[in-house]
């Protein structure tokens, strides 16, 4: 499915189906979010590298992820 047919979609969905599809899309985002900070820091970068990168700031993606394990 592509991103003009899922943005389509959307619009013409019942609350209902379109609220279920915003969980979904925050769990996706969040799942590629905490894959890609842990292969950052495996390769070496910096929270405030992280951070920029994902346009927030460092403190808040340490906070996010800096607990979880060896640095996620």
């Amino acid at each position: 499915m592509d991103s003009v047919n899922l943005g389509e979609q959307l619009r013409t969905a019942t609350p209902a189906t379109g609220l279920r599809a915003v969980g979904a899309l925050h769990r996706l985002a969040e799942h590629v979010e905490a894959t890609h900070v842990a292969q950052a820091r495996r390769d070496g970068w910096s929270w405030e590298q992280i951070g920029d990168a994902l346009g927030v700031t460092r403190q808040s993606v340490h906070l996010k992820y800096g607990k979880q394990g060896n640095d996620v």
